[in-house]
């Protein structure tokens, strides 16, 4: 839900050469892409003419606008309204789309053990992530910052019954920015299937989900370098299958040479450090969407675990020093473009 003076390069890209001239009809490949959620939104089509194909992604482009407005964090809307209800001490009647969002990041909140905390909106307001262009100038203070946390808002404070949102905390304010992609792109496929597209990917920012394949051949993706723009590795998607992409790379705010990313650490208020970026896969694409930030805030330590608490199976990170953990299924999937890093360190089995 960032926007930027500038569009953001995807951290997970197509990388082969879709369709060609004179390509039959049943191999015809289509693709277009929008701004979205302060990012590119790519849909790629297989099988499907360009008529058809242009009447599919103006279907989905229409779905993402609307929940852009929705799910908004600190634009004027039904998000917004939610929020003022919340810190009022009142009842908060949630529209359809809203609910089940709700309803995901509360598990999501269980399962990671508060490391996706999408009631931390206040933090990230008093951080400068919640606002349409790259915060600068001096951090918050310390004492700023604790003061937000001893506040503890959490997603436990917050019940859904009979569509109405209560929270026992005042001070929680929702920002879905770590899991509204994820569930749009599952919703936009859904859409997709409902017309009868049966082999397609849509990608949004650092997430994309898959039906089908191009033709014979799976789908194959490319995750970018952390450290650079090029590509780290690749590896091939099959129906069904969510790939995530969680760094501290493409936002964040910088002072006196000091870089300080969005993703926030729930249980000290502050940005991580020392992990750029972690790369899941998943059948659930929301979950999957959730564990790429949850195991960034994990880091080399605790990673593995949490991984396996969100029955993530293939996971991977990078921290600042060029070091890759994945555990083995990830490390039989990918294929690094050129030579492998030097240090990769796998874990077992999730």
């Amino acid at each position: 839900m960032y926007k930027k003076s500038a569009i953001a390069v995807l951290l997970l890209c197509v990388v082969w050469v879709l369709g060609g001239c004179g390509t039959p009809a049943s191999e015809q490949v289509y693709e277009d892409r929008f701004y979205v959620f302060g990012t590119l939104a790519d849909i790629t089509l297989y099988g499907v003419d360009e008529a058809r194909g242009r009447e599919a992604v103006a279907a989905v482009s229409q779905d993402f606008q609307t929940w852009h407005h929705e799910w908004h964090a600190w634009e004027p809307g039904p998000l917004g309204d939610v929020n003022a209800a919340i810190a009022a001490g009142q009842p908060a009647p949630l529209i359809p789309s809203l609910e089940p969002l709700v309803q995901r990041s509360r598990e999501a909140y269980e399962r990671s053990e508060g490391l996706f905390n999408p009631a931390i909106g206040r933090l990230l307001q008093l951080w400068g992530f919640q606002s349409s262009e790259r915060p600068s100038g001096p951090p918050p203070s310390r004492e700023a910052v604790a003061e937000r946390l001893a506040r503890a808002p959490g997603m436990g404070d917050v019940q859904v019954r009979d569509g109405v949102l209560i929270s026992r905390n005042p001070d929680v304010q929702l920002d879905f920015g770590g899991i509204a992609k994820g569930y749009a792109v599952e919703l936009a496929l859904a859409r997709l299937r409902t017309m009868g597209i049966e082999n397609a990917i849509v990608n949004a920012g650092g997430g994309l989900s898959v039906i089908g394949s191009r033709g014979e051949r799976p789908w194959r993706v490319g995750i970018r370098h952390p450290q650079g723009n090029g590509v780290l590795a690749s590896l091939e998607v099959h129906s069904g299958e969510s790939v995530h992409t969680s760094g501290n790379y493409e936002r964040f705010r910088e002072h006196q040479g000091v870089r300080y990313t969005h993703i926030l650490d729930p249980r000290t208020g502050w940005p991580v450090e020392g992990i750029t970026s972690a790369t899941v896969i998943g059948t659930d694409g929301t979950l999957a969407d959730v564990a790429a930030t949850v195991l960034v805030i994990a880091g080399p330590q605790d990673w593995h675990r949490l991984a396996q608490r969100l029955g993530i199976r293939y996971a991977m990170l990078v921290d600042e020093a060029g070091t890759v953990y994945m555990n083995q299924a990830m490390a039989e999937r990918v294929q690094f473009s050129g030579e492998p890093p030097e240090n990769i360190v796998i874990s077992p089995p999730l």
